[in-house]
């Protein structure tokens, strides 16, 4: 559930006839769209303008195998954010969403007997952060729902420090899962100085299952039964950081609902990210869960390589001291 986003993006700063191409995102699109490539029945919870526009968008969100009986219908004006990318793949935004349609989400579009249902209902800090009534409509999923997943999402220009704070620390006791950044997230919010030590400081607060997702370098898990370093996984290409970490978040709850151990799907999460920067915009390339699995076989298998080729350079008797 949230905001979706048209977005405009270019390969160099924004000027008078620079070449776009024009998509929809939002980290709320964005999960959806990596939850139902996993192999999860997956609708959304957004609010679209009564308007051509809206139900092109629409459309859109049906293609990417994403239910759109949850979606509203309202006049209004549909949020957009231009995005422009370095080669690199790093990001720079600008936004028009002020009082966008998608703000007007409210705890009355929260269905209780749909939320109790669902396998999992994932909601983030940017839909707490668009307006007073979104955020109701998050605390109100929060209530209702079965597996209650948030991500933190901070951002500076949305939300004040202390509001991001406070919907983390409500909203952590009535979490199954909760996905914050380090050390962006995870120093602002917690106040805490390592992976390890925010984990637990969601896990004091009473979340069932804490994934703090560490860049380039991995992710650390922490729930009652697992307690877990995960690698990174290599990304073959880097076109455009835009969706990553929503593709984690996506992958991640999907896989957990659909019966896997937090490890293996944080594995899954982590491949299918590497495999999203490899297209332009949130959803310019959303990976099947057939290649997101080889993905992640993958690199298994060369870190299975790596340790075992540093293993036959190593004297006898030393790897046994280190382990």
């Amino acid at each position: 559930m949230g905001e979706i986003l048209l977005e405009v993006a270019t390969d160099v700063p924004f000027g008078h006839g620079v070449p776009a191409q024009l998509g929809i995102s939002g980290d709320a699109l964005n999960v959806a769209a990596a939850a139902a490539a996993a192999g999860a029945r997956t609708a959304l919870l957004a609010v679209l303008p009564d308007d051509d526009l809206g139900q092109a968008v629409a459309a859109r969100i049906a293609e990417l195998g994403i239910f759109t009986d949850l979606l509203k219908f309202r006049p209004g004006q549909q949020g957009v954010y231009l995005v422009h990318c370095d080669p690199d793949g790093q990001r720079e935004f600008s936004y028009a969403r002020s009082g966008s349609v998608g703000s007007t989400l409210g705890p009355d579009d929260v269905d209780p007997d749909v939320f109790a249902g669902a396998g999992a209902v994932i909601a983030g800090g940017i839909a707490c952060a668009i307006s007073a009534t979104s955020r109701a409509a998050v605390y109100r999923a929060a209530e209702v729902s079965r597996r209650f997943v948030f991500d933190p999402n901070y951002r500076p220009r949305l939300t004040s420090v202390e509001d991001a704070t406070a919907a983390v620390t409500e909203l952590a006791p009535k979490s199954f899962l909760v996905t914050p950044s380090f050390p962006g997230e995870t120093s602002t919010l917690l106040g805490t100085s390592s992976p390890a030590e925010a984990a637990a400081k969601l896990r004091g607060l009473g979340t069932a299952n804490v994934a703090v997702t560490c860049g380039a370098e991995g992710i650390q898990l922490e729930s009652d039964t697992d307690s877990a370093w995960i690698e990174a996984v290599p990304a073959p290409a880097v076109v455009d950081q835009t969706g990553a970490g929503d593709a984690f978040v996506g992958t991640l709850t999907a896989r957990l609902v659909l019966g896997d151990s937090l490890p293996q799907a944080a594995r899954y999460g982590a491949a299918a990210a590497s495999l999203v920067v490899g297209g332009r915009g949130g959803t310019g390339f959303i990976p099947s869960f057939e290649q997101t699995r080889a993905h992640a076989l993958g690199a298994e298998t060369l870190g299975a390589d790596s340790l075992g080729a540093r293993a036959a350079e190593t004297p006898e008797g030393e790897l046994s001291s280190h382990a």
